[in-house]
């Protein structure tokens, strides 16, 4: 059922500023997009509003500036002729009404003022080309000129002009119809369907920033798998995500076979999903296992194999998002670290699990490790129960061990009980080789477990392991 009442919404404080700067201006306005969409559907509270002026939608926006206590300074941006006011933790763009006109080789549009209906036709889909008059004479009034109510209530995504020139244009919109699909739960009419696959080409012309904007909302999803598999059927992953593509099929030599590494990555997302609202450790989850391609090998002995797939893969994680033009700091290297440590706690639960194996993980994952684990959890999709249950128990173990050994060696983001400048001052040293060889003999002492985390133990080791290299002590 839609909530199609909109007068009780525009008395809210920010609002009745709006209306009161609308009248006093004369300026003909109205809400459009996102907030009229969700408002319609119940869908949570809107942070970001959309008013559209037919005239200028800056000076509105200067206007309400003024006006509205506690509102920040207006952002103009001179070049789309339209402005941003922030009040609290809601946003209200405001743009003046225009048409548009495109090339065929860029996505830059050629804009030229317009009337409230020529606005809405510029939108992407019916169901945002839906507005709300703010005006004195017909205020709170729906005005839907392409059926967008009937799209909502039927949970369909539809163009309102032809779906083969509104992709065209902006071919940004395909993704954009996969991302609604999929975050709303509804299907894609057949016209649109057809049109994206004829022009999923045109998406190589949208700068990748604004295309990985649309792949971040769609793995935010709560099941990203069927945005991913939209893309897919619809030839748009292949333009952006080729590496994913290639996962896809299945091989079978002399009766042996892998799993479709594809379809089991989706699964590995989704599970991960239900977990974590972590943006980057489910960009992980998705490209954890982008390696198998390129290592994958068929033995008469083994069958199928994909060694080194975590070390190819972590490559790739970088050559990926220097592609798309995502970050190349910290966020890369979390997703890097992810990919490449992958299959570590999946070893070591399955084999008897050692205090030292589960010290090398924690050493090794440093501040990683819980969503290395959650990683690995998630990565458990076989359809056999008692696999099933067996694969997870094995993690309890994981787990319980890991705390155990954490309680009482301290390994995570460890730091030596003895510094470098404790053994260059005990055995009168310059920075050398053998200050190295002291401190990684601890490191790997402690880790296997022949000495505990602590100071008095290490500084024995140290002393010991100097005598043996041939440093004279200088000090206690």
């Amino acid at each position: 059922m839609l909530n199609k009442d909109f007068h009780s919404v525009l008395q809210k404080e920010f609002f009745q500023v709006l209306i009161s700067c609308v009248d006093s201006l004369e300026i003909e306005s109205y809400l459009v997009g996102g907030f009229v969409r969700d408002h319609l559907l119940g869908r949570g509270k809107a942070k970001d509003i959309d008013i559209v002026a037919v005239g200028s939608g800056i000076e509105l926006a200067k206007a309400v500036q003024k006006v509205l206590k506690g509102a920040q300074a207006v952002q103009v941006f001179k070049s789309y002729g339209t402005a941003m006011v922030k009040w609290r933790d809601i946003i209200l763009e405001f743009v003046g009404a225009r048409k548009e006109s495109y090339s065929q080789v860029s996505r830059n549009p050629l804009v030229t003022k317009g009337t409230l209906e020529d606005d809405q036709k510029r939108r992407d889909f019916t169901i945002n080309a839906l507005a709300v008059s703010l005006n004195s004479n017909d205020r709170g009034t729906l005005i839907d000129p392409f059926n967008g109510l009937e799209d909502l209530e039927n949970g369909i995504i539809r163009t309102p002009l032809e779906p083969g020139m509104t992709y065209s244009d902006d071919p940004l919109r395909m993704l954009r119809a996969i991302r609604f699909a999929n975050q709303l739960n509804f299907e894609i009419e057949n016209q649109s369907l057809t049109a994206i696959q004829e022009n999923a080409r045109r998406i190589e012309i949208v700068s990748k920033e604004r295309v990985i904007e649309e792949l971040h909302k769609i793995i935010m999803t709560q099941k990203p798998s069927i945005g991913f598999i939209l893309l897919k059927q619809n030839s748009l992953l292949e333009c952006i995500l080729p590496e994913l593509i290639q996962l896809k099929g299945i091989e079978e030599i002399e009766g042996k076979r892998h799993k479709d590494n594809f379809y089991h990555t989706l699964e590995v997302v989704d599970n991960i999903c239900e977990h974590t609202d972590h943006l980057w450790l489910r960009w992980a989850a998705l490209l954890h296992d982008i390696g198998k391609a390129p290592t994958k090998k068929f033995n008469q002995k083994i069958g199928w194999s994909f060694h080194g797939h975590e070390f190819v893969g972590a490559k790739m994680v970088y050559k990926l998002f220097k592609r798309l033009k995502m970050p190349l700091n910290e966020k890369m290297k979390y997703v890097q670290k992810l990919v490449l440590m992958s299959s570590r706690p999946i070893v070591i639960s399955e084999d008897i699990v050692t205090d030292a194996a589960v010290r090398r993980l924690v050493f090794d994952a440093g501040a990683i490790l819980d969503d290395l684990i959650t990683l690995c959890e998630a990565d458990i999709t076989t359809k056999n129960p008692t696999r099933f249950k067996r694969y997870h128990n094995n993690f309890k173990v994981v787990r319980q061990k890991i705390e155990e050994v954490e309680e009482r060696d301290r390994i995570r983001n460890f730091q030596p009980p003895v510094s470098g400048e404790m053994i260059m001052d005990h055995f009168n040293l310059r920075p050398c080789k053998e200050i190295g060889l002291i401190k990684e003999a601890i490191k790997e002492a402690i880790l296997e477990g022949e000495i505990p985390n602590e100071y008095n133990a290490a500084f024995d080791l140290m002393k010991k392991k100097g005598s043996e290299i041939g440093l004279e002590s200088h000090g206690k």
